[in-house]
């Protein structure tokens, strides 16, 4: 069989000539079955260059939300603690008899809520993280629940404010205990606080495009936390200590690839095949996008998929330039990690790339006799 780890080695090699970002770490394979990686270019390279290698943890920003967010949310399902239905004014008392307060877990978690795509929250509480309870009641609709599909960071931190409330915790204690101590994941993945003894790839040292985004809205961005080594590139995530239902996780290749083979069919160690099977179904019927519970759908047109992919294959991408892709027919699971907004943030488009990686790494995984 041809040498498609050396195929996929080149295309990043020609990708990384192009300064699509400085360092790649890519790896693919059959869950429970041979793997195959490719680790290239540099975590830092100011102040100084360092070598990226297969330990270095990344921002892996947005996949925050279904490895984080939705996990939690399903065994949150599984003990009664939550239900789909569950209003959040059920739980966040402050946003009762606000239209955000009558949202349901639901139309949170499948971007079907209505919400706005992305605010800047540290802007809306003023920098005080204990105000935004309050200050997320008055936001807006920007259509009615289940009408449209919104790409919401909004409606994953509430989901995470309402996980912490639930738990009586921090999000990244609940999901230390209940999810990477139970599948021996704690070296793999964490949120900021855990990345002190890892090897940490480099992001930004200047948050320009959120920057640019809150003075578009007419906001002070004088409230944008100020980028910090260790600390997400997301700013909602910073204004809430690093840690945050949206953004805030941090980890390896081989971490973010073990986490999301739970949700294949017939679930994994931690997550029961019903539980995987509902966070992968198609919750938005009717609509364009095609959204499980956190997971986008290959449906959905023009999504990073590519056309390698079966339609019901489900993943994920990240504004640091992550993604991860589990393919439910093959079984086959495609993490894509770069440090793209090193030194500088970028809003380059990395979905042709990653659709290219897609279609030569599943040649390397063979037919699917299973």
């Amino acid at each position: 069989m041809p040498d498609h780890s050396l195929t996929v080695r080149k295309l990043f090699e020609r990708s990384l000539r192009a300064a699509t970002a400085p360092g790649v770490v890519a790896e693919w394979g059959r869950a429970g079955g041979e793997r195959w990686r490719t680790v290239i270019g540099a975590a830092s390279l100011t102040p100084q260059r360092i070598e990226i290698s297969a330990d270095t943890w990344f921002d892996l920003a947005s996949l925050t939300k279904p490895l984080v967010t939705t996990t939690l949310a399903l065994l949150a399902f599984r003990s009664g603690a939550l239900r789909p239905s569950t209003r959040v004014g059920e739980v966040v008392r402050e946003v009762r008899g606000s239209d955000v307060g009558d949202l349901e877990v639901e139309g949170l978690l499948s971007h079907s809520s209505g919400l706005p795509g992305w605010l800047p929250l540290y802007s809306l509480a003023e920098g005080d993280g204990r105000l935004l309870p309050a200050r997320l009641a008055g936001v807006a609709l920007e259509s009615a629940p289940g009408e449209q599909v919104i790409y919401s960071c909004v409606g994953f931190v509430i989901l995470g404010l309402m996980l912490a409330e639930i738990g009586g915790e921090r999000l990244d204690s609940m999901f230390r205990r209940e999810v990477l101590r139970p599948l021996q994941l704690e070296d793999e993945l964490g949120f900021h606080s855990e990345t002190k003894t890892h090897s940490l790839c480099h992001g930004a040292t200047e948050a320009t495009v959120e920057h640019r985004l809150t003075a578009e809205l007419g906001l002070d961005p004088r409230w944008l936390p100020a980028m910090t080594p260790g600390e997400p590139d997301d700013g909602n995530a910073r204004f809430l200590g690093g840690v945050a239902g949206n953004a805030g996780l941090f980890g390896t290749a081989r971490g973010v690839g073990s986490l999301s083979s739970e949700f294949l069919p017939g679930g994994g160690s931690l997550l029961f095949a019903e539980e995987a099977e509902a966070a992968t179904s198609r919750r938005s019927r009717g609509l364009e996008q095609a959204r499980g519970w956190g997971w986008q759908l290959a449906s959905t047109p023009g999504c990073s998929a590519g056309e390698a992919l079966s339609e019901g294959a489900f993943g994920h991408t990240g504004f640091t330039g992550v993604s991860v892709w589990c393919d439910p027919v093959t079984r086959g699971v495609f993490v894509l990690l770069t440090n793209r907004n090193h030194p500088a943030q970028r809003e380059n488009d990395l979905h042709p790339l990653r659709r290219r990686f897609h279609a030569l790494a599943a040649k390397s995984l063979g037919p699917h006799t299973g």
